[in-house]
């Protein structure tokens, strides 16, 4: 962002947030879908999950922009 960006606001953090938890769910349900079809065992897909580098980065992600959210007044 240069300086002669506008901050984003706060409906527009929050909707950015929305999108990326809906992202994130259907990610997260996409590989629970293939371990099923798979047959995989539930603690592989779960490790699977917890070690799957693009959720991890959503979250990481999630976090700042709750954390952005929480500091903003209207």
């Amino acid at each position: 962002m240069t300086q002669s960006d506008p901050a984003p606001s706060r409906e527009e953090l929050e909707s950015t947030h929305k999108e990326l938890c809906d992202y994130r769910d259907r990610l997260a349900a996409d590989v629970l879908a293939m371990g099923r079809k798979l047959k995989l065992p539930r603690p592989m897909v779960e490790r699977n999950l917890a070690q799957h580098d693009e959720l991890n980065q959503l979250e990481g992600v999630l976090r700042q922009l709750e954390a952005q959210i929480r500091t903003m007044t209207d």
